[in-house]
């Protein structure tokens, strides 16, 4: 996927990206988890 003229984004392929796109789900699950308990 190509963002403007120069900057391109591509997801990243095999188990690392794999892995880096479970941990990144959960670590976002656990900050959103966080910060409805600490508004509530």
């Amino acid at each position: 996927m190509r963002i403007g003229r120069n900057v391109e984004v591509r997801p990243l392929g095999g188990s690392a990206g794999c892995l880096g796109m479970i941990m990144f789900s959960v670590l976002a699950s656990l900050l959103l988890t966080l910060i409805v308990n600490l508004l509530n």
